[in-house]
This record gives C-alpha cells, sequence and structure tokens, in this order.
C-alpha cells in the first residue's frame, strides 16, 4: 500500500504558482498524449486561411487557460478529497489541450493571445470562489463550462477549411474530452445552473474571443 502525500496550504500554493507558470509561459505544458493532428497530412493553407484558424485556436488556446486557472482555483478551495482529485486529473487533460492549441498556432506562424494572464487570474479567482461556496456548485460549474467550451468548438469546426486536417482532428478530441468533463462532474453530484446563469456565462465567453481571435 501506499502512501498518499499531504501538502500544507503553503505547499498547495506554490504548487498552484509552479503550475500557473507552465500554463503562461510558451511551450511550458507537457503534454501526455501526442498531438491528434501528427498524424495528419500538413496541407498548405492560404495566408487569409491561415489567419483565420491562427484565430480560432488562438481563442481554443485561451480557453483552455481559462479551464486550466479554473480547475486549479476549485482544487484549491475544494471540500472534499475526491473532488479535489477530480479538479487534478481534469487540469492535467487540459494541459494536452493547450499543448496541442499552441503547436498547432506556431504551425501556422502566429502567437497565443496576450492576454492570458488577465484571463487567467481571472478564471482562478473565479473557481477558487466556486470551490468556497461548495462542492456541488464547483463541480456544476465545471459542466457548464465545458458546454460553453463544447459550444465553441463546434461552431470552429464549421469554420474550418475543409483542407485543414491537422486543426479539425485537435479540436475533434478536444470536443470528445470536454464533454466527457461535463458528463464526469454531472455524474459526480454536480449543480445544473439554470439558463440565466448559463447565458450570462455566454456572454462572458463572448468577450473572450471577441478579444482574443486578433490579440
Amino acid at each position: 500500500m501506499t502512501n498518499e502525500r499531504h501538502y500544507s496550504p503553503i505547499d498547495r500554493l506554490l504548487l498552484q504558482a509552479d503550475t500557473a507558470m507552465r500554463t503562461l509561459l510558451p511551450f511550458s505544458g507537457q503534454p501526455s498524449r501526442p498531438s491528434p493532428g501528427l498524424v495528419q497530412a500538413d496541407t498548405k493553407l492560404s495566408d487569409e486561411d491561415a489567419r483565420h484558424v491562427a484565430g480560432l485556436m488562438r481563442i481554443n488556446h485561451t480557453g483552455e487557460v481559462c479551464a486550466q486557472a479554473l480547475y486549479q482555483g476549485q482544487a484549491l478551495t475544494a471540500k472534499l478529497p475526491q473532488v479535489r482529485k477530480a479538479m487534478e486529473h481534469a487540469a492535467q487533460e487540459e494541459i494536452d489541450h493547450l499543448a496541442w492549441c499552441e503547436q498547432r498556432i506556431r504551425q501556422l506562424g502566429s502567437h497565443t493571445s496576450v492576454l492570458n494572464p488577465v484571463f487567467y487570474g481571472m478564471s482562478f479567482g473565479i473557481g477558487a470562489v466556486a470551490g468556497l461556496v461548495s462542492d456541488r456548485v464547483s463541480l456544476g460549474f465545471v459542466a457548464a463550462t465545458e458546454d460553453q467550451v463544447g459550444k465553441h468548438l463546434n461552431e470552429h469546426l464549421q469554420q474550418l477549411p475543409p483542407e485543414d486536417a491537422k486543426s479539425r482532428a485537435i479540436l475533434e478530441q478536444m470536443q470528445a474530452d470536454e464533454a466527457a468533463h461535463a458528463e464526469s462532474a454531472l455524474g459526480a453530484g454536480g449543480y445544473r445552473f439554470p439558463a440565466p446563469v448559463k447565458f450570462g456565462m455566454s456572454l462572458l465567453a463572448k468577450v473572450m474571443t471577441k478579444t482574443t481571435y486578433r490579440v
């Protein structure tokens, strides 16, 4: 039998700081799975299509930055150990998405959003507050957030040029993972947010997408 290590509050804060740095610094996150785009043919895109796809992938990258921060904030304040572990596991899978999006953005000759630190801080705070309220609200927030992410991914898949198999493979795998996260959160007892709350979340998401498409 192995003994689980118990971290002090200071240890957890230091771990959170390390995760934030690995999330925000270029190429710092190490994916546990190879990018689905690696096995797809590298097709030449027009300059206009490349810029558009890079903008879409930049939005998705920032979305993963927000998700990473959300999970870390929730894990910091979660009351039940099993909920904290679930948050930390989901955060690890989001690192895959983060790295895949960044790799694709660089392949397209573009950059990640300069606003990522701002969105990270905001999302971390929201996650920490949700965890303080209750684990059920925290899990519900995960489900609602993943639902929003899934909608954005579906919209982006429809906007991709037909020949861009690399980006499509990445977004399709992300879509499957996010749906699994949402289902897992609700299955663990997550609160189903009412429509007005989801509408407010969608408005905030639109602010993020509009600002990070180019910046």
